[in-house]
């Protein structure tokens, strides 16, 4: 399936299921109760593993030698916790490539960088309702190839958890919205192709963000993770990011995933594109 395909599903699967969701309200349904002891049992074991901490980290690799060289390396790891109260999430990624164009004969071709950047995200819900939350969310991130030195910022807002849920054959389904204010300061360093000091900007504005999940199958999890930042500090300037990605289950603890990302500046550091988009495919292990 392509990465086209995917993302136009999801598109179309979201709102179909917030709709079916609201209706289900709307005429006052609950959720089915267990029909026997094994179902109650089944339901207190995922209710006690959500108070555990859930840990997942993948890994992607490609390397070609030889006339050309390319050597392209990404990591994530992502880590959550949900008690009766509190909900915590941590979440880190990291990306390294270097390329070398082919070589012509007499001649060395030299190895150029191109992607080198990392981040981090903190993030606390504290639950008035099962619905509704207040959150806190803390981040840094850095991004060399892209001339950002360093972006950190704080956010506070409201998440709504529209529903969380899995069914008997045990296919997930999740969907939450964030409404929230940021702020974040961005030092800029130009350090390719030559090394310069460009002027740090404010960023500062509402921020919507959406993380849904869908279990097509027992092993087969469509994930869409989108954000929109409309800053009102300074110049204006929107940043929108969306990950979409199909994640299969090899086994119960390791699956291979395929992601489609599209990041956007609308004001991004000179001499730079205002859109970035990547295909990766990544190995990941639940701890």
């Amino acid at each position: 399936m392509s990465t086209a395909r995917v993302a136009l599903l999801c598109t179309l699967l979201l709102p179909a299921l917030a709709a079916e969701r609201a209706a289900g309200i709307a005429a006052g349904a609950t959720p089915a109760k267990p029909a026997d002891a094994d179902a109650a049992a089944a339901a207190a074991a995922a209710a006690k593993k959500k108070e555990e901490w859930d840990i997942v980290v993948g890994l992607g690799l490609i390397s070609l030698t030889g006339n050309a060289s390319t050597l392209t390396f990404s990591g994530l790891a992502s880590a959550s916790r949900t008690t009766e109260h509190w909900i915590y999430g941590v979440k880190a990624f990291g990306n390294y490539g270097r390329s070398r164009p082919p070589e012509v004969s007499g001649e060395e071709a030299e190895s150029q960088l191109v992607a080198l950047n990392a981040g981090v995200e903190l993030r606390g819900d504290r639950r008035f309702t099962k619905m509704l939350s207040g959150y806190l969310l803390a981040g840094a991130l850095t991004d060399h190839v892209g001339s950002v030195e360093s972006r950190t910022s704080g956010e506070g807002g409201l998440g709504v958890l529209w529903w969380d849920e899995k069914s008997k054959d045990e296919r997930e389904s999740y969907l939450r919205t964030d409404l929230a204010f940021r702020y974040a300061r961005e030092t800029r360093f130009q350090y390719y192709p030559s090394r310069m000091d460009l002027p740090d900007v404010d960023l500062g504005g509402p921020r919507f963000g959406v993380a849904f999940r869908y279990g097509i199958t027992k092993e087969v999890l469509l994930k869409e993770d989108a954000e929109v930042l409309l800053s009102v500090i300074g110049d204006s300037r929107v940043l929108a990011n969306s990950q979409t990605q199909l994640s299969v289950g090899l086994t119960e603890s390791l699956s291979l995933g395929v992601s489609f990302m599209v990041k956007h500046d609308s004001k991004p550091p000179e001499g730079k594109v205002s859109t970035d988009t990547a295909l990766a495919f990544n190995l990941e292990v639940a701890l």
